[in-house]
This record gives C-alpha cells, structure tokens and sequence, in this order.
C-alpha cells in the first residue's frame, strides 16, 4: 500500500474545460479569467478578485497596492511557507518576523503587538494549513495602529472565521492554486479586496502597469492567469466544499482513533472551521520515535509525510539573525516537532484505519 501525503484532484470536466479553452483559440487572460475572478470573489463574499499566475505573485501585488515600499517594516510569522515574506522583501520592505501560537500554529497577537514600530506599515496573517488566524484580534490592533492587514489564504480555501469566509477580513486576501492546495490550478493564485480602488491597482500591477493597451502608468509585472488555469479554477471551485468536507471528515477519523503518547493531534480554536490543507502532528518528547525515525517507520509501511515546515523564517540563510536569544521561540520548537500526513480527499476508509493502526503501533 501506498498512500501519498498530497494527491492531485483532476477529473474529465476539468479535462473538457481546458480542452475548450484550447479549441478556442484564446489561452492567454481571458473571459475565462474574468469569469473566474468573478465566481471566487462571490465565493469568499468579497466584492473583487483579482487572477494571478501563483501565490506569492499574489501577495507581491497586494502589498504594492498597500503601497508597501523601501524603507517599510512589514509584520509576518515566522512559522509559514517562506512567500509570506519574500514577498515583503520583493517590494524592498523588511519582514519582521512575529511568533506563533503552540496550539494553533498561528500568529500570536501579543508578538505582533511587541514588533511595532514607527516604520510598521503592515501585517500579514497567515490561516495555516487550513485554519484562521485570530482575526478580530490583529484586526483590532491594525486598525489601532492604522496598519494595513494582508491574510496569507494560500492553505485557506473556504475556512470560517465565525461563520464568514476568509479572505475578507483585511484589505487583501492572498490564496493560491498550486497542485496540493484544497483547490487548483496547477499554478495560479488570486487577490480579493472590498475597495474599488485597491482592485484597480491590482489589475494594473499584474499586467505590467498598463491601464489601456501600451499605455503604462505604474511599474507593473507579468503576473496574469492563462485562460487555461481560470477554466480548471472555476470547474475546481464547484467542488471545493465537497472536497473541503471530505478533509474535515478525514480528520475528524484520525482525531478519534490516533492515540500515542507524545503525539499532540491539531487543535481548533473556537469559532473557526478548518479546512485541513495539512493535517499536522505535534511530537513531544513523551514520543517512542525521534521525527526522522518515524518519518521512515511510516515510509516503509507506504505512508507519505512532510514536514511543514522544518526551518522558521528567520533561522533561513536568506533570514538569520546574527542575535540570540531566539525571537521566535516558538516556530523555532514547532519546526523541529511537526509533522505533517495524508489528510487529502482521495483516502478511503481502508487507507484512514490502515494510517491509524500503523500509526497506533509505535512503542
């Protein structure tokens, strides 16, 4: 048996979608795109969406609509996927790296609070693997401190935060499409907003700063979606939630049946629905197997893991502190303890009670 952490979704009405796209001539941005922005922007309850060719592109745009710049100071955790601040640095601010929370994984207001300065223009939240940050609070402490709010939605498709969709909580929504997100594009990603305003940056920014054909009036990029991709998006996002129930179902198994001493299952806050982009493990020192021991006992019995993530931002090279005592301590612990299985809709009820009683079996 083997059973891969993360394992693509692609059917015959995504097939016939793009195929439609090619007889059609049109492969670059399109109806297709348009058509796309529309329906995830209606999905997410927000009253734009703007198409980009990935994830981080859409991040990048959406702190140069902030008007994010040189000189900057952006605050972003430490425990995320490296784009969350890359795409900072991309547009000539600083990241300043916040700490998490244990339980959740998520950003820690009260670091958030601590790394405020006179150059702090913004935040970015991240909903990691699938759950939302706590929103109400850093929303609070933004709009105290007149920062702007950027939710990193990349692992996020369809999460509730008391009941209302991510992606509209700050002044941009980042999601991507990539091949093991909740839903995809194969590459591509998307930009949501409420104000009128910041979705005329964006269409301007991911299409080179051009407001009519050869007419440039800001430096923009070649960040655009292909017709291709929006007609996987649009037939994917039809079966999101369906997709999304089945990951939380799935989790809602291995909250029942793993039991190990040492294996710390993911916690739920309160008011929030998680989406299970990843659903990840916490080891602890009461666990019979050091990480990499059990990574390998669970690949010889065919069973796919991944470590998300095993180096904290601001331990990366690009990153690294000359300073100690560690900022974030926290992120720091997590990546050397987390570990990361196969959570995705195609596993069965065979596979579910085969990953638990493996899983179960460690002494």
């Amino acid at each position: 048996m083997q059973i891969p952490i993360a394992r693509p979704i692609v059917g015959q009405d995504e097939i016939s979608a793009v195929s439609e796209v090619l007889a059609s001539g049109m492969l670059a941005q399109g109806e297709r795109v348009a058509e796309f922005e529309r329906q995830f922007a209606e999905y997410c309850g927000t009253a734009y969406g703007v198409a980009t060719n990935n994830g981080t592109a859409a991040l990048h745009a959406a702190l140069l609509a902030a008007d994010i710049g040189y000189g900057d100071e952006v605050i972003v955790p430490s425990f995320s996927f490296i784009a969350t601040a890359t795409a900072v640095s991309m547009c000539g601010a600083k990241p300043v790296f916040a700490d998490v929370s244990e339980e959740t994984f998520t950003i820690r207001p009260d670091t958030i609070i601590e790394r405020i300065t006179p150059k702090t223009r913004a935040v970015i939240g991240v909903h990691l693997f699938g759950q939302p940050f706590e929103v109400r609070a850093v929303q609070e402490i933004c709009e105290s401190h007149n920062l702007k709010l950027v939710e990193d939605a990349a692992q996020a498709h369809g999460a509730l935060y008391d009941g209302v969709k991510v992606g509209g909580f700050g002044q941009f929504g980042c999601f991507s499409f990539y091949a093991t997100k909740n839903m995809i594009t194969g590459e591509g990603g998307m930009c949501t907003t409420n104000e009128k305003a910041y979705a005329e940056r964006l269409k301007l920014i991911v299409n080179h700063g051009q407001s009519k054909k050869y007419l440039h009036t800001r430096l923009g990029y070649n960040y655009r979606m292909t017709d291709i991709a929006a007609a996987i998006g649009i037939v994917q996002l039809k079966k999101l939630d369906k997709f999304n129930l089945r990951r939380r179902k799935n989790a809602e198994y291995y909250n029942s049946h793993l039991a190990v001493k040492g294996l710390v299952l993911p916690h739920v806050s309160v008011g929030m629905y998680h989406v299970y982009h990843q659903y990840v493990v916490r080891l602890t020192e009461e666990f019979p197997m050091k990480r990499d021991e059990f990574i390998e006992y669970l690949k010889t019995k065919g069973i796919g893991t991944a470590v998300h993530y095993p180096i904290p931002i601001h331990r990366q090279p690009l990153y690294a502190p000359a300073n100690d005592p560690d900022p974030c301590s926290v992120s720091t612990r997590l990546a050397s303890s987390v570990l990361s299985i196969p959570v995705h809709p195609l596993l069965d009820g065979k596979e579910l009670a085969y990953i638990c009683d493996t899983i179960n079996r460690v002494k």
